[in-house]
Order: C-alpha cells, then structure tokens, then sequence
C-alpha cells in the first residue's frame, strides 16, 4: 500500500529517466510520468467505478475504478492480438480451425481502500474472440509496475539477494526453483511481475481478506487458477482455456491462499529464499503481530527463511511525525525521510530476528533501508548471508549488482536509482 503525500508532477523528463532502464528493450509502461492517467482527483479523468463492496476483515469499502490508458498504441495491438492467436492454437492444438482475437483497449484499474486509499494499480488488456465479440478477457500486464513502492521492493529486494551466493541466473531461466512469499496481495502486480521473470519462482501469496482476492481475479485481470487451498494445491484441477492461453507457464507456479499471514507462517514447512511483506489494511494501519519482537509471526518467519541467503523485503510507510516538521519538503526533493519511532521500531524488530539472534551464519546479514521516490514510503531489506556489515561496502555492492539485475530480468526500469535513493544501513 502506499502512502501518497507527492507533490506537483512537473518533472516528467526527469520520472522517465528515473523510471526507464536504458538497457531495457521496451518502454517503461509502469514510468510514474504516466501516472497523471490514473492519479488525482476523479473529476479530472474519464474514469468510472467497475466495483464496490464492504470487506467483512477490516478494509472498509472495497472499491475498483477504471482509467483510459494511452499505451500501448493502438499500432502495436495486432502484434498482441498474434500472439493470443498462436498461443491459442497451441492450447487448442486440436481445434478444427484457427481462433482469432481482437485487442479491445488497454485500461489503469485502481484498486482503493475506503474512496481514499489507492492499495494498488494495474494495467489490464482486454480481448475477445473475433467468433465471440461478447466474450471478453481481462490480462493484468505483468510487466507493470504502477507504483514507485514496488519498484523500489523488487529493485532492493532482488539486488540483496544476488549480492549472498544465491545463482539468481539459474533461477531466472527455470533451472532451479526460488521460493518466494508475498504476504499482502492487493491486485497482485508484485507476484505476477516476479513469477512472469523469472522462470523458477513459485510464489506464495497470502491474503487475509476473500474480497481483495476476488476483487484482484474478476477486475484486476489476475490469474484465477492461482486461487489455492490450505494443502498447497490449486482450488481448480485444471485451468479454464482462456487462462490457459494467457497464462500458461505462469499461473501455475502462483499459489494464493485465503489466510492470516500468522497462521500461514506457522503452518508452513517451505522455506523461503525470499519474502515480500506489504501488509496495510483499510486503516491503512501495519498489524502489530506481523512487526511486534515477541510475535509468533516474526519467530515464524525467521525460521523459514533460508539461513544462507533468506533476505525480507518490507513496505514501510513513513511515521506521522514527518507532518510536524517545520517546513515540509516534497518527498520529490527530499531523499532522506525522518525515521521516528513506529519506522525504526518495525526495522529493529525484523533487524533482531533475521540477522541478529541467529549465530550459526558463516556470513554475517544486513539490513538497510532506502526511501521511495515521489511518495512518503520506505523499503526496510534484511538479508543473510551479505558478507561484510559496513556502509561503504554494502552500498558499493548494491549498485554493482543492481546493473547485473538489470540485465539478468530484462528490467523494464533501473535498479540503481531505488537502490542507492536514501541508502541507509541498519546498526
């Protein structure tokens, strides 16, 4: 979730240079330069409500808004509108004749948290069978990341984990498998950017609330099949064709259960080689249970992270305090926020059980903080196995390893400028 305190958006040349990989073989979609499309007041888009319920587990009103999108250009659709054709008649390989499909349009859908809160945002394509214009398909664009926050966990987060030993080549190319929780769902663009990049990931994704999960699948274009039980199995047997077609070699390394992120950890026998952690609910409040020292949660989670290379990527927004200044700085400008209080406790906390009490590393851990740009969020990333604790060093190493990050997942934006943004190591 992500705290939105920003400022004017007149810097466009500069969000494209930050948000955009120049090594990267397409344009950022995701680029906060685009974000004026689905950002600000409602009265200044063409948007229009798609979804509204009450959560019954503590969101408030759940609620699902729709915004026109200028990319990609219409000149590029045949080449999607191709693609779904040939992965259909490779689903189908038995059909009596080729299907056809036609791109209806590309829309920004913002899932919000009582008519203030923006949780997440997507983009999503929607299709249809040129035998069926009434059947219409939705496919969350995996390759976005609307919101700087995640970015700025995936960019941190992975260029930790590569800086320990763990071959993230060979995960990237399906020849070893990641194991990967995600506590928190929103729309799911953070899992299914991680799943669809790499090949080896089979990803956990835990979601205390049956509406934000429904929400994500019927509005927000997320894999349905991902859906999973309490064993560890799909909800479905077999994925419906359609699902099949967009998103096979994808869906079924995602596992979405309905749980309290507590009692998963508890009952859990993976471990983890990485963990995402991005749970604000509709008070826009971080549960103490999932931060407090002495939680069943924090235990849990310490021991199901891998003991070499386990690294914890944390969404933080930033404390209350920050309003009390004398003169407040846009968060455009000010790259360094005020940690108070509620930030440095939750960063000890997670500091403490992943790196601190455990003695048995050959490599001692780490953890830093870096702050989001344009928005009031931190990204807290602990990480076992890092080598030498010191500031110079770890900061050295992050953005050597961010450019082979870049490179290895095919980026669409920079790692580098999220990594270093605000760098801060934990003492």
């Amino acid at each position: 979730m992500l705290q939105w305190r920003i400022g004017r958006l007149s810097y466009k040349l500069k969000l494209r240079r930050l948000s955009t990989s120049t090594g990267s073989k397409f344009e950022d979609e995701g680029s906060w330069s685009y974000s004026s499309q689905w950002w600000g007041s409602d009265s200044d888009h063409h948007s229009h409500s798609i979804f509204r319920a009450t959560s019954l587990h503590g969101n408030g009103v759940i609620s699902v808004l729709a915004y026109p999108s200028s990319t990609p250009a219409a000149n590029r659709w045949l080449k999607t509108e191709e693609w779904l054709r040939k992965r259909y008649a490779e689903v189908c390989s038995d059909a009596k004749h080729d299907e056809c499909f036609k791109v209806l349009g590309y829309q920004w859908r913002v899932l919000r948290f009582n008519d203030v809160t923006r949780q997440s945002a997507v983009k999503i394509m929607a299709a249809s069978k040129v035998s069926d214009p009434s059947s219409v398909y939705y496919m969350q664009q995996p390759h976005v990341l609307a919101v700087p926050y995640t970015k700025s966990m995936i960019a941190a987060g992975f260029t930790a984990l590569s800086s320990t030993n763990y071959d993230l080549v060979n995960a990237i190319t399906g020849k070893k498998t990641m194991r990967v929780l995600c506590v928190g769902h929103g729309g799911g663009s953070l899992p299914l950017f991680i799943a669809s990049k790499i090949q080896g990931a089979v990803v956990d994704i835990v979601e205390i609330d049956p509406l934000v999960i429904s929400t994500s699948i019927q509005t927000m274009g997320f894999p349905s099949f991902s859906v999973a039980v309490p064993s560890g199995c799909h909800a479905l047997s077999t994925p419906n064709t359609m699902d099949e077609v967009v998103w096979k070699g994808v869906h079924e390394r995602l596992f979405l259960y309905e749980s309290d992120a507590e009692k998963f950890i508890l009952n859990t026998k993976n471990i983890y080689d990485i963990a995402f952690i991005d749970a604000y609910d509709g008070d826009d409040i971080f549960p103490l249970k999932l931060w407090d020292a002495d939680s069943p949660f924090l235990v849990a989670l310490g021991n199901r992270l891998d003991p070499n290379h386990g690294t914890v990527v944390v969404n933080l927004h930033s404390d209350d305090d920050v309003h009390s200044a004398d003169a407040p700085v846009s968060p455009l400008h000010q790259p360094i926020l005020p940690m108070g209080k509620y930030v440095s406790g939750v960063c000890r906390a997670y500091k403490d059980m992943m790196v601190d009490k455990e003695s048995s590393f050959s490599r001692p851990g780490v953890g830093f903080t870096v702050s989001v740009p344009w928005v009031c969020n931190t990204t807290l990333v602990v990480c076992r196995g890092f080598g030498v604790a010191d500031q110079d060093f770890v900061s050295n190493s992050l953005m050597s390893k961010s450019l082979e990050v870049d490179m290895d997942l095919n980026m669409p934006f920079s790692c580098l400028p999220y990594v270093k943004r605000g760098f801060r190591l934990l003492g």
